[in-house]
Parts: structure tokens; sequence; C-alpha cells
């Protein structure tokens, strides 16, 4: 393995210092522990983007940085810290917040991928004097395209589709060709003390919350009904910005038959609408727009186009066709697209992400700005055969 990666690596000079995004967990120490045994340059560089405890009292940040200092004295590199506690505010937490209160369900991790990992983070270690980042990703990169990792459980592609096309083009994923498992197993025959700890879970650097308390810190509640679509009142709930599409857990709504579904929501009118049952045709759509495009190699491919797509991650690949809608005015680029999918999409949420692959090769993506009618709305019946 060590050999394949010394091939892999062949080209960076022996003194060119190669920074590793560390966050203590056990997928960037065997990133940087592999990069080490390539016999490259290697330092790792822990961010701090949260300094407040959780409910339990607990700083997160503290812990995780005590862990990078252990691996890296354990693998025998140097390691630093650097705070980004206010590029964070800024240029991640307040757009999560204004996404919720405009109605939409954000994913932070695209936001911080972008702004903090592979731009502020990116150049805080050419600071340094780095000329390689290495980060514990599950994808691959190559000639300038970014690929999934070969772990199709943790492929993290999806969460990288809006990264600055010129951020890449010296980043190293040194485990994206690895299954999780065989991770894990390197980093315990290493020794490194990482090599059992829990895989992160939560909001992107600040961690696993009761995300309700947790929201309502800020985000002031605001009592509205839960309806069905024909009009009946089931119960109230503390603001429809704190629900999504397709969410089952958390409305307390009971009575006989199936569980009810989140199936839409008038955030101006504070409004849930649910339905019962997975299967309601009212979760199901063929179509959505998108916009705030990004594309890997800076410009989409020609359009329309055919596809692959995801709307959320962990999805499995679904079959579509890109087409154009509205170009930007200033520099003509497409700047809304119409995704249009062969088969119906179960829970699409605006403000999530679509992202789009060739094969293994993620071309780019956009944000999720409104769905086409779902098939309750237009009076059509699910395909019997389809597959949840």
């Amino acid at each position: 393995m060590s050999a394949t990666l010394s091939e892999s690596y062949a080209h960076i000079p022996k003194d060119a210092l190669v920074v590793v995004g560390m966050s203590g967990g056990v997928d960037s120490s065997v990133a940087a522990l592999l990069l080490h045994r390539a016999g490259l340059r290697v330092a790792g560089l822990f961010m701090r983007n949260w300094d407040e405890a959780d409910e339990n009292g607990v700083c997160a940040a503290t812990e995780d940085y005590e862990d990078v200092a252990r691996v890296c004295e354990k693998i025998g590199i140097p390691y630093y810290a650097v705070d980004f506690v206010e590029e964070y505010r800024d240029r991640v937490f307040e757009e999560f917040l204004s996404a919720y209160r405009a109605g939409y369900t954000p994913n932070p991790d695209v936001l911080c991928n972008r702004e903090i990992k592979f731009d502020a983070f990116w150049a805080r270690a050419r600071a340094l004097g780095a000329e390689y980042l290495a980060t514990g990703h599950y994808c691959q990169s190559e000639s300038g395209s970014l690929l999934k990792g070969a772990d199709p459980a943790k492929d993290q592609s999806y969460f990288l589709y809006a990264v600055r096309p010129r951020a890449l083009e010296r980043v190293l994923f040194p485990i994206g060709h690895l299954p999780k498992p065989e991770v894990r197993r390197i980093a315990e025959a290493a020794g490194l003390p990482t090599h059992d700890k829990k895989d992160s879970t939560g909001i992107c650097f600040i961690g696993e919350r009761k995300f309700r308390p947790f929201l309502s810190q800020y985000l002031k509640p605001r009592l509205g009904e839960f309806r069905t679509l024909a009009g009946e009142v089931l119960g109230t709930h503390q603001g429809a910005h704190l629900f999504t599409l397709g969410q089952r857990k958390g409305t307390g709504i009971g009575g006989p038959g199936e569980s009810p579904y989140v199936v839409a929501k008038d955030v101006e009118k504070n409004l849930v609408y649910v339905e019962r049952g997975d299967r309601h045709p009212a979760l199901y759509t063929d179509d959505l727009q998108a916009e705030s495009l990004s594309w890997i190699r800076g410009q989409s491919p020609e359009l329309p186009f055919r596809c692959t797509a995801k709307v959320r991650y962990r999805q499995s690949d679904q079959e579509a066709t890109v087409e154009l809608l509205e170009c930007d005015p200033v520099t003509g680029a497409p700047g809304q697209l119409r995704v249009v999918f062969d088969l119906p999409q179960r829970a699409v949420t605006p403000g999530q992400h679509v992202v789009f692959y060739k094969e293994n090769e993620c071309l780019g993506g956009g944000v999720i700005r409104a769905t086409g009618p779902s098939y309750w709305h237009q009076g059509k019946a699910l395909p019997t055969n389809l597959s949840l």
C-alpha cells in the first residue's frame, strides 16, 4: 500500500510540505500516516471553528485537538492549530440560519467545505509554506477531476461538488481508494489512538446536538399548525422551519394507520402539512429547479445532458436529464437548471443540493430551490414497482 502511495506521489518533491487537515478522527489520522509512510514531508493542521460547549458542557474542539496531538506525536510529525471561529460564523453558520429562516433545509457541510476547508484553511496552510493540502475525505482526484471514493458507503464527493475548481489542483485524498474497515485496520495496526473513535455526526464542526433546542437559541419558536392537505388540523408545532420534507419523527401526531410524514410547508403562514404513509404521492416529484451552480471543471457540460444525480447524501445514483432554464445575465453561463428524473424522487427538499455524476466522476451541482408538482398535485399514482 505504501509503495502504491509512493508511486502515486512520486511527482511531489520530497522537500515540499504537505499539510493535512486533521479533525481528530480516524480518517485524517490515517491520511497523515500514509503520506508520512510514502516519504513525504507532512505536518498536521487542526482547525477550530466552534467555541461553544454542548448541552453537557463538553467542548468537542478541545477533545479533538488533544487527539490530533496524540496522533501526530505517534506518527512523528509536527502539528499546529488555527482558529476560524469568526470565519465559520460569518461564512457558514449565518448562511445556515438564513436558509432556515427562509424555510429551506440547508446542508452546512457543502458550504463548510467550500468556504472553510478548501478556502480559508487552504490559504492558511499556504501561509505556513504548504505546497499541497491533504484531507481524510473519501473521494479521489485525477487530472483536475473529482471522483467518487472507492467505498460507496463512505463516498463524500457529494459534499465537495461546490469547492472552487482551482482549490482542488493541489489537494490529495490519501484514503479515497480504501474502504472504511481497512482505514480502521491500518490505524489499529499503527497504534493510532483514534483507531476506534466514533465517526463524527451532526452539524459540520458543531457536532451532535439536540437539534431543536440548539436551533431555538438562534431562531425564535413560532406556534403553528399541522394540517392535512385537505385542511384538517392535526396539532400544533413550534415553527415550520424546524421540519423538513419527508420527516417522520418529531411531529407528535399519533392515531391509527401509517406514520405521518411531512409532505409540504408554508413558511409564511407557518403551516406544516402531513399525510400518512411513506408512499403518499405528495412526497414524490419528477423534477426540480436548481441554482447557485458549481462545476468541478469550471464550466457546465453542454446542455442539455444526461447523467446520474443525487438529491441527498448516500442516495443511489438516479438517471436524469439536465436542461437549461435561465442564463446568468452577467456571465451568460447557466444560472438555473431543470433536472428531470427518469423515476419519481421522494422528498426532494429545497435548500439541499443536487449533484451530477458521469459514472464515477462528479461533474458539479447546485442548490435545490423548488420542485415540480408532486404526484398528488398532478393526480397521478406512483408506479407500482417503484422501489424505496
